[in-house]
């Protein structure tokens, strides 16, 4: 054979090896880019609830329980939620000047130990605690202080010398039965922030959140008359630093002035710690139209609808707490009215009442008890309005007892399969790493190693849907975890396994199509 004859047929060889290793390739990169092709998206919705420490109307069940008494309802509560496919915890920290931390700013709350500034013996950390274990369960905490409440009337013991109303009480003043901080006093703000970085410095939180108690809500005499909130004093020491606003353009500024510190210095120091705000529902009657009730901006001195348009913050909350078919208060046309203001798209869940179904209690407007159904109804409402993608509950009592059967009833419905929490593309876009190819399948289950491709640092989250039979199921793994079984059901085997990551600001990463090889 000449050597012109051997070079062609070496070449010829070579050739052919080279398309059979393409098409090989071909044929194996196929099933991947079917799998990745074919994935659904997952469910997006944030699904929380307020625990709320004060009064105990949440946690601890009474003041003064053992520490290990304590730590198990905590635990049982945070188990509830991850079983009910919830996503997020709003843990109730700040009540009324006080803490469930330790801190050198606030005394030790009542509500935790039966005594203000005691410590818990023995000693540990609730809201440490309470975040590692929501953490361990894939659930974000968000901590929820009021900014301005220094003292409710049902308080049991007394003032600790730290406490504000002994140690600050040049800024505090008596409004009715309550004692609160003036918002007019600058002293007061600084207060609030002090506290509010100290807890975010400390704590890998999720969030920070207020509620809807800003200036407080009016009290009348007993001849019926509106008292006026006694801020003569702060409001004339303003005037005299050059104040021009009228008194109530005022106060508006001074809660604004908080509101929007809250939101920059939180972003100073974490940006990815998301900020939310849960006022009252209705920003001023008439406002859409048909809408009657209280006008927080002109009584509560807070702009809501601002706070919302401006982008101070990254969730709004508005507490809709009325039935969907309500006369005065259209608990569909509020959010859709909210949901018209929400110019910066920021986040919108709103919040709903969901202990008003506690043995049959009435709706002020229509005098009909609540039902399961009702709230269902709301879920409904807010999935059906463009721009809003969650619920807050009110509260964890409702779920724990499992008020006219509302805790079933979300398990069995809405909240059948789990939902990441809707991602914040303002604070940051950036992919996570993707997962790592590694699984063992036997006849009986397929087990996944849960890791990063490169690194060795732990994710948010772990996001795992297998291919079955019937369609694609989801699981939402926290990120500590390292492995995760799936069994054999009676829907059948996985034919496919895709994994990606979450980081905290809800990203996801490039899905990660598993290699499921058997090994008997």
């Amino acid at each position: 054979m000449t050597p012109n004859i051997l070079r062609y047929s070496f070449m010829q060889m070579r050739t052919t090896l080279l398309l059979n290793f393409i098409v090989g390739v071909a044929q194996a990169a196929a099933p991947v880019q079917q799998e990745t092709a074919s994935l659904p998206p997952i469910a997006r919705e944030f699904r929380a609830v307020w625990v709320a420490t004060v009064e105990n109307i949440d946690w601890p069940s009474k003041p003064g329980l053992p520490v290990e008494k304590q730590k198990k309802e905590l635990i049982a509560i945070l188990d509830k939620c991850h079983d009910l496919n919830l996503n997020a915890v709003i843990f109730q920290v700040r009540t009324q000047g006080d803490a469930f931390y330790p801190s050198k700013l606030e005394p030790w709350s009542e509500y935790l130990t039966g005594k203000m500034g005691q410590a818990p013996e023995p000693f540990y950390d609730p809201l440490q605690f309470a975040v590692e274990q929501a953490h361990r369960r894939g659930l974000q905490l968000h901590v929820w202080f009021n900014p301005y409440r220094v003292r409710v009337p049902s308080a049991k013991s007394p003032a600790s010398p730290d406490h504000a109303s002994i140690a600050r009480a040049a800024v505090v003043r008596k409004y009715g039965k309550y004692l609160w901080y003036d918002p007019g006093e600058p002293a007061a703000e600084e207060n609030f922030i002090a506290v509010l970085n100290d807890v975010v410095k400390r704590y890998d939180i999720d969030g920070v959140h207020i509620d809807d108690y800003f200036y407080p809500y009016q009290v009348k005499d007993d001849a019926g008359k509106v008292v006026p909130f006694p801020d003569d004093e702060s409001y004339a020491r303003a005037q005299a630093k050059g104040e021009t606003l009228g008194r109530d353009d005022w106060r508006r500024k001074n809660v604004d002035h908080l509101v929007h510190r809250m939101y920059d210095e939180v972003k100073k120091v974490k940006p990815w710690v998301l900020v939310g705000i849960s006022p009252f529902g209705i920003w001023r009657p008439g406002n859409p139209p048909g809408i009657t009730g209280l006008d927080q901006y002109a009584t509560l001195y807070a702009d809501a609808r601002k706070w919302q348009r401006e982008g101070w913050l990254d969730y709004f909350t508005p507490q809709l707490y009325w039935k969907v078919d309500s006369k005065g208060q259209s608990y569909p046309k509020l959010l859709g009215w909210w949901a018209e203001q929400n110019i910066k798209q920021r986040h919108l869940w709103p919040g709903n009442f969901t202990s008003r179904i506690r043995k049959g209690s009435k709706d002020e407007a229509t005098e009909r008890t609540w039902t399961a159904d009702d709230l269902l109804k709301q879920i409904e409402a807010t999935r059906a309005t463009p721009g809003a993608s969650g619920n807050v509950h009110f509260s964890m009592k409702a779920l724990m007892h499992n008020y006219g059967g509302i805790a079933d009833r979300l398990k069995q419905g809405p909240y059948a399969e789990p939902a990441l929490v809707p991602a914040s593309p303002w604070l940051g876009e950036e992919k996570p790493a993707k997962p790592a190819d590694a699984a063992t399948a036997k006849e009986d289950r397929i087990t996944i190693t849960l890791k990063l491709s490169s690194g060795d640092q732990r994710p948010w989250q772990w996001a795992v849907r297998e291919q079955l039979p019937s369609g694609w199921k989801t699981k939402i793994v926290p990120g500590v975890e390292q492995t995760l079984a799936l069994p054999a059901t009676g829907d059948g085997r996985p034919t496919a396994v895709v994994v990606s990551t979450i980081s905290r600001l809800g990203v996801e990463s490039d899905p990660t199509p598993i290699t499921l090889e058997h090994r008997n």
